[in-house]
């Protein structure tokens, strides 16, 4: 008789209704924390960044990377993917599998490959389904997802915080939205079956949100469900109104039931976890008490703390873990930037239950934790870890993408009822201390500029420059204060590393505030002792 493949052979074995054996779980459960009975291990490791995850019905595993598609097969049981082989261009986000074809996302297009049974990799080309998506600096990633009549909805992001200029700003300005929403901040719907289709080929499903990455379908309600990111820098747009504490704990990220013809309440207001309510932006006259008219936007369902950062999203259609998970949704949070100069919250896997009409019961407990490998951290860049893909598996197992040493793990239930293993808890500092943490150029720092290039000067990778290390910081002060006085537009070369958020002029402060932030920055970041005073900075206004 002729062997089956094992991963084939295991498929065989669940459909008869025998449970196929789990493989040996690593002793420390691949550095996470989990509940008790549940175990872990690395399927691969060093993969580099990887976004979005699928599993195919033999058990092979498809991964979104910056290089390309990552296909990976286990031959011969043990958990472990022992066959590794990337196809197709890199970039993007989304991948899906459905009806024998593997979809997936660049920033501005969706393709699919037909796939051929027991072959690893497909052959031919991609075919194009959609493309000339908007393309952004921010906010670009495609997801996608499927209804029960195969109709495909796609989401384009809105490549701004709150749509408000300056961007990011001090008092920043919102602008009229109205031709924007047309064409950003939307989800489209399609149908995959048609190639080569534009935006304007699509149905134009619901509008008015920031960016919605985690998004999937519930069959038994019948409802797209998705976790919206929340905006940024309230206390950076609006000091006078928002303090520290209020920038790290608002807004919410907003769990909806994507309704056709809906709108989510973007750039206007945003939803406040603490007083329950939805808010108006302060680029549109909010001052942190002003509600949003009531009724217009939807309440979420379910609002997570401020700056997790939803990723990819499953439903557990599965029936190898216990009773309660099944139906409800796994939920990546990449983990927050903005939270700083205060600890960096979320980088973990959150378990949503859903009822037996397939709604959320109203809360939400973290099921996967310790990623970050270190109990409180403020730079983004410190955490070992970063969930970004969850998606379930045919045999029930749930398996998690790293973005940052390119880690993916696989999650069972052993029916083990014993303590939680893989504590991770902190695993070190931050190597960059705190100087001069009392002076007048730290509390201006902190004020304004921890928030996007972080306490330790680190920024955020693609999105915010690093001030430890950086030439600019450890140069001429003149050109600090210029850099501050005027902006980067006007004073940096025109063929400089670029960022997707720019950095405000801050010609508004005062000289001595100037003065003593250039002295800090010079002096933490650069190890310059040097001490500017406000005369050097009226002097160079003056030249302005």
């Amino acid at each position: 008789m002729k062997r089956l493949p094992l991963a084939l052979a295991a498929l065989t074995f669940a459909a008869a209704g025998v449970r196929a054996a789990l493989p040996t779980p690593d002793a420390d459960n691949g550095a996470i924390k989990l509940p008790p009975g549940f175990r872990a291990l690395v399927v691969a490791d060093d993969l580099g960044r990887l976004r979005f995850v699928t599993v195919a019905p033999n058990g092979d595993i498809y991964v979104k990377a910056r290089e390309g598609i990552l296909a990976l097969r286990d031959t011969n049981g043990d958990g472990r993917a022992d066959m590794k082989q990337k196809f197709g261009s890199g970039g993007g986000t989304g991948i899906a599998i459905r009806d024998g074809w593997l979809y997936h996302s660049s920033d501005n297009a969706v393709y699919r490959y037909r796939l051929a049974p027991g072959e690893l990799v497909p052959k031919g080309e991609p075919e194009t389904l959609v493309s000339g998506l908007p393309d952004g600096e921010q906010h670009d990633a495609k997801s996608f997802a499927f209804d029960d009549a195969g109709r495909m909805l796609v989401e384009v992001g809105s490549p701004s915080n709150a749509y408000g200029i300056p961007e990011r700003a001090k008092g920043s300005k919102g602008q009229d939205p109205t031709e924007f929403l047309k064409k950003h901040g939307g989800f489209w719907r399609f149908d995959p079956q048609k190639p080569n289709q534009t935006q304007a080929d699509g149905f134009h499903f619901s509008t008015g949100h920031r960016h919605f990455v985690a998004l999937a379908w519930n069959p038994v309600s019948r409802n797209f469900f998705g976790v919206m990111h929340g905006r940024d820098q309230l206390h950076t747009i609006a000091p006078e109104h928002y303090t520290v504490d209020d920038n790290a704990e608002l807004p919410a990220e907003e769990m909806h039931a994507l309704r056709e013809g809906s709108n989510y309440g973007w750039p206007y207001t945003y939803w406040d976890p603490l007083k329950k309510a939805r808010m108006v932006g302060p680029e549109y006259g909010g001052d942190n008490q002003k509600r949003a008219e009531p009724g217009k936007y939807a309440a979420p369902l379910i609002a997570f703390p401020a700056h997790w950062a939803p990723l990819q999203m499953a439903f557990y259609n599965g029936t190898q873990f216990p009773a309660k998970y099944r139906g409800g949704a796994f939920v990546a949070f990449h983990g927050s930037w903005n939270r700083a100069p205060k600890p960096q919250k979320g980088y973990n896997v959150t378990f949503v239950p859903f009822d037996e009409k397939g709604m959320p019961q109203g809360g939400y407990e973290v099921f996967a934790d310790g990623f970050s490998g270190r109990d409180e951290f403020t730079a983004p860049r410190d955490a070992r870890f970063r969930p970004a893909g969850v998606a379930v598996a045919p045999d029930g197992s749930l398996y998690v993408t790293d973005t940052e040493k390119g880690r993916i793990w696989r999650i069972f239930h052993a029916g083990e009822e014993k303590k939680a293993v893989g504590d991770v808890s902190n695993a070190g500092v931050s190597p960059h201390a705190a100087d001069d943490a009392g002076t007048r150029g730290a509390k201006v720092y902190n004020d304004i500029c921890a928030t996007c290039h972080m306490a330790d000067g680190s920024g955020v990778p693609g999105m915010l420059p690093p001030l430890d290390g950086s030439a600019v910081v450890g140069g001429e002060p003149t050109t600090l204060i210029e850099l501050l006085l005027k902006g980067p537009a006007d004073v940096l070369p025109a063929n400089r590393q670029r960022f997707s958020s720019e950095m405000p002029r801050f010609a508004t402060l005062p000289d001595g505030d100037l003065a003593a932030l250039v002295s800090y920055v010079q002096r933490r970041f650069a190890g310059k002792q040097v001490s500017i005073t406000a005369g050097q900075v009226a002097a160079l206004r003056g030249k302005s």
